[in-house]
């Protein structure tokens, strides 16, 4: 529970939103632009975990049209420095990942409308990009054919496969076994931190660590390649048979099952039949070294998760508080599966999105549906 002495960080986090549209509607309409009366980016989860994220810039996600001939659009604002700096590394990973020639035949990008600086604000406008149904709403055979698309596609690109590696790299960023290992380290000790006492975590983490640190050389091997540490379905959008990125800054050089762990993970609790497909396809059709890349950023992955629900366990309150809580212990159980080499139980995934359904808000079940 947040402590008595402790802010709420909702009602900031109110004032903030209120303050940036009172500032940012106006510009819009100047720049011939008007928002839709349904905003689904603006409450529910995402927005208070926004809240009480202590890294990252803020910024606000609207949806709105064009006046002019009405084309819906995706606008997304900032005034925070942070935020800034956000909008600017997106746009510029967009323009780079089109110099590179395999991914215009895969990654498709909606159209820039408008990218302006304006009365202290960043302002990106871009098309909003229909689809007829959701990633998830569409046969599994789809998914995966979707799916396998996309991370092949990634594969295709090394860092030293082009004259201008350097730049790319320096663009986009890049981790490698070092890095990974330094960046879990950090996950485990800021969890025992938030969960003094807790010998089962404690366990597990050290149990993860000792499994990443033994393999460090199979990390090494499989890094190097692009890969999009967030490609889950609400950063994608599907039009025809092409894929559109909507999120550009969480492109990076490291492992090339990164972006396989992150979307297998996610895909524990949407579809499982599909997670289990791609972690099968990986061992029947690829080599054991690369079947254990994948377990591997699976954990690592899994211990970012833990870490991040950790992280606002003080901060939360009320049912996003014992939610926080039930995706912590999801999660911390995912990873124990993980690691014995088990499939996760279908009645631990049942059970937490009963209590998960159960403890959303009105606002938040909305959102979901807007978000389809």
């Amino acid at each position: 529970m947040i402590h008595s002495d402790m802010p709420d960080y909702r009602e900031p986090w109110r004032k903030y939103k209120e303050r940036e549209l009172a500032a940012i509607v106006p510009i819009l309409g100047e720049l011939g632009f008007e928002l839709e009366a349904q905003q689904p980016h603006m409450g529910g989860e995402r927005s208070l975990m926004q809240a009480v994220t202590t890294k990252g810039g803020r910024k606000v996600i609207l949806v709105g049209v064009r006046k002019s001939d009405r084309r819906r659009v995706i606008i997304k604002a900032t005034s925070d420095a942070a935020g800034k700096n956000e909008l600017l590394h997106e746009r510029l990973c967009r323009q780079i990942l089109h110099r590179i020639r395999f991914a215009y035949q895969i990654f498709f990008s909606p159209e820039e409308i408008l990218f302006i600086k304006r009365d202290g604000y960043v302002i990106a406008i871009q098309e909003f990009i229909e689809q007829k149904s959701a990633f998830v709403e569409r046969p599994l055979k789809e998914q995966f054919s979707l799916a396998l698309k996309a991370f092949k596609a990634q594969e295709g690109a090394h860092a030293t496969t082009y004259g201008h590696a350097r730049l790319v790299r320096a663009s986009f960023g890049s981790i490698n076994a070092r890095g990974y290992l330094a960046a879990f380290g950090d996950f485990k000790k800021s969890i025992l931190t938030g969960r003094p006492g807790d010998r089962r975590t404690e366990e597990l983490l050290e149990r993860a660590w000792r499994l990443l640190d033994k393999e460090r050389e199979t990390i090494e091997q499989y890094s190097g390649f692009l890969t999009h540490v967030d490609f889950v379905p609400h950063n994608i959008r599907i039009k025809g048979n092409d894929i559109y990125l909507l999120d550009h800054s969480s492109l990076r050089f490291g492992n090339k099952y990164e972006g396989w762990a992150r979307f297998v993970n996610f895909m524990v609790l949407y579809n499982r039949p599909l997670a289990d497909a791609l972690v099968q396809y990986v061992r029947d059709n690829r080599t054991p070294e690369e079947s254990l890349s994948l377990k591997l950023m699976r954990v690592y992955r899994l211990g970012e998760l833990i870490w991040y629900y950790t992280d606002k366990l003080d901060k939360t309150s009320g049912d996003l508080h014992a939610l926080t809580e039930k995706r912590v212990e999801l999660w911390s159980r995912v990873l124990e599966a993980v690691l014995n080499d088990e499939p996760v139980p279908d009645e631990m995934v049942r059970e937490y999105k009963r209590t998960r359904d159960a403890l959303r808000s009105d606002e938040e079940k909305r959102r979901q549906v807007g978000l389809h």
